[in-house]
């Protein structure tokens, strides 16, 4: 166990959460000085995660080093259910391949953030798979339909006549039971599942077991600061990026957001977090070189550190040695033959081909900070590759070809 008496662990776990059910129930049960069994289930839906996923999982990590037992679980049963997706449709259910599959890859992402000697991975199958229909009839029985139907999205489709097939009720009981059957004493969750988690507390009292705890984590925004980090949208990280990415993409982020990623995303306290904004703000530090160092964290933790120094000394390569600014935009393209003055319209920097080759004429262009002379240049781009163009004094844009 750890040598924080409960309060200070209590405040350990609540920085940086949403919502936490609660203080009072906490106190109980870290004051029995007995680990706690800690609970995090994951539906195996998607074969790869962005860092936004991992804000909860950082959390566990959390309770990990105050020397709680951290069960990760994989809802192989439920997902074969199908979550509710809270857009008034049924998500289509996963094969047992794709399942499987899904689990393994998840699995191996995860132990970039948790420690593997201190992580039990269970799937709910193990249990939820020998239910007779006369258990399932008794779980059933813990919950009514009106309490179901509480549930935003549920109600949501109820008003407007979208169907609800009942087996989508099974998928908040099934997790319910989850909490049952490994006698958790917290569980996680986004603040999406915060119905599903209030659910397991209710089983739990239900079977005669003291109700868990929950702890929902905020949604992370993505590099653009304004909507929820998203593949859709082109604002993520993936864990599987590579740390020139992670880096470059790190270094794009506001301020702002910045702090909020050091609070979600790494193992700062709070105190720690609140000491960085005063040196920022009374330029003991300046901002670039916390965000740096932010960038340096993220890439150590899902790569190596040796790949975390080498990414740094690239940045200082290219953009503080040649005096480049460290928020210069990203234009994806794809590979193939292109003039320089088209690219260059392409990304934004001048208003027409023509006017992109009368800036190159008069010395005005540069590629990694070698002038350009020849307005005919011909760029001949390959997938991976990346460079950034200098266009007049102030207009800079990274090109990364995909």
């Amino acid at each position: 166990m750890s040598f924080l008496d409960p309060r200070e662990q209590l405040e350990r776990i609540k920085f940086g959460v949403a919502e936490f059910i609660n203080d009072e129930d906490m106190l109980k049960k870290l004051k029995k000085g007995k680990p706690l069994n800690i609970k995090l289930g994951a539906d195996p839906t998607r074969p790869d995660i962005h860092i936004g996923h991992t804000v909860v999982i950082n959390k566990l990590r959390t309770f990990q080093e105050l020397g709680h037992k951290v069960y990760f679980l994989i809802g192989d049963f439920t997902a074969m259910i199908g979550d509710p997706s809270g857009k008034n449709t049924t998500r289509p259910m996963l094969t047992r391949e794709e399942i499987e599959e899904n689990g393994r890859t998840y699995a191996k992402q995860i132990f970039k953030i948790l420690d593997p000697e201190k992580t039990e991975i269970v799937y709910n199958s193990s249990w939820i798979g020998k239910m007779t229909p006369q258990d399932f009839i008794k779980m059933s029985a813990q919950y009514t339909v009106a309490r179901m139907l509480e549930r935003e999205d549920f109600t949501k489709r109820y008003r407007s006549g979208t169907p609800i097939g009942i087996h989508e009720f099974l998928y908040p009981l099934t997790q319910g039971y989850d909490s049952v059957a490994l006698k958790a004493d917290v569980e996680l969750g986004g603040t999406d599942q915060k119905f599903n988690l209030l659910v397991g507390r209710d089983m739990q009292g239900s079977y005669g077991q003291e109700a868990q705890c929950i702890l929902t984590m905020p949604i992370l925004e993505g590099i653009d600061g304004v909507h929820k980090m998203s593949k859709s949208l082109d604002n993520y990280i993936s864990v599987i990026d590579t740390p020139k990415d992670m880096f470059g993409k790190t270094m794009r982020i506001s301020d702002d957001l910045m702090y909020r990623w050091y609070e979600l995303l790494t193992d700062i306290t709070a105190n720690q977090l609140a000491q960085l904004k005063t040196d920022v703000a009374e330029k003991r530090k300046h901002p670039r070189d916390v965000k740096v160092n932010l960038a340096k964290f993220l890439i150590k933790r899902f790569h190596s550190e040796a790949a975390a120094h080498a990414a740094e000394e690239e940045f200082h390569r290219i953009f503080v040695d040649k005096g480049l600014p460290d928020d210069v935009p990203e234009f994806a393209t794809e590979a193939g033959e292109i003039g320089l003055p088209a690219l260059m319209a392409k990304a934004g920097l001048v208003a027409s081909n023509g006017e992109g080759s009368r800036l190159i004429q008069g010395g005005g262009v540069q590629i990694d900070s070698e002038k350009i002379s020849d307005p005919k240049l011909k760029m001949n781009l390959k997938t991976g590759e990346s460079f950034v163009i200098k266009a007049g004094k102030k207009k800079f844009a990274k090109i990364v070809v995909r």
